[in-house]
């Protein structure tokens, strides 16, 4: 069965206007929506034809980048190779989200939604996973899971604001972040 058409339209710019609302308000939390709009190269009226309000905007910011949470988390491959090595694929695949994630950082009133106040499918298989490393004796078995999932978060806010602050590209930030990982959580 094919999608019509003005499904695929009003999906691209619902889209649109999700990923133009991320990165203006990364970058100013208090942008309005005409600010946000002009991003999308969408009108202020078609923005409010697709969020009526803006705590609807921020509502589906919020719910959109858990599922590409949960996304980047099956991309990574977490069963495969050793923890160590799943952890920097999470921590790639998690870094392209940076301007969602730094939005949320900073702006921690904008997750109202309860799914981001408990533990998550993909948190517990974060956590099952450094389990695994710390019992195969890849990690530090003197920290607990909990503390290198908070050091896997606390390193990539790091990396991000590195890039922000600093003019570092990406590819820098990220190898900064990795290797910061590895030399925290190595037994």
């Amino acid at each position: 069965m094919t999608v019509p058409a003005e499904s695929n339209t009003r999906s691209r710019t619902r889209r649109a206007i999700l990923d133009a609302a991320v990165a203006v308000l990364a970058r100013d939390s208090t942008a309005s929506v005409g600010d946000i709009a002009v991003a999308a190269g969408v009108g202020r009226t078609t923005v409010h034809r697709y969020f009526a309000e803006r705590s609807d905007l921020i509502n589906a910011i919020a719910a959109d980048l858990l599922e590409k949470v949960h996304n980047a988390v099956d991309r990574a491959r977490i069963d495969e190779g050793s923890a160590v090595e799943a952890l920097g694929r999470v921590c790639q695949e998690w870094f392209a989200l940076s301007d969602g994630f730094m939005l949320l950082f900073n702006n921690p009133e904008l997750i109202n939604d309860p799914a981001w106040s408990e533990d998550t499918e993909s948190d517990l298989k974060i956590l099952e996973l450094i389990r695994r490393g710390i019992r195969d004796g890849e990690i530090d078995g003197s920290m607990t899971a909990e503390w290198v999932s908070n050091l896997l978060w606390s390193m990539l806010y790091a990396g991000w604001e590195y890039r922000r602050s600093h003019g570092a590209s990406s590819h820098e930030a990220l190898t900064q972040c990795l290797a910061s990982l590895r030399k925290a959580i190595s037994p």
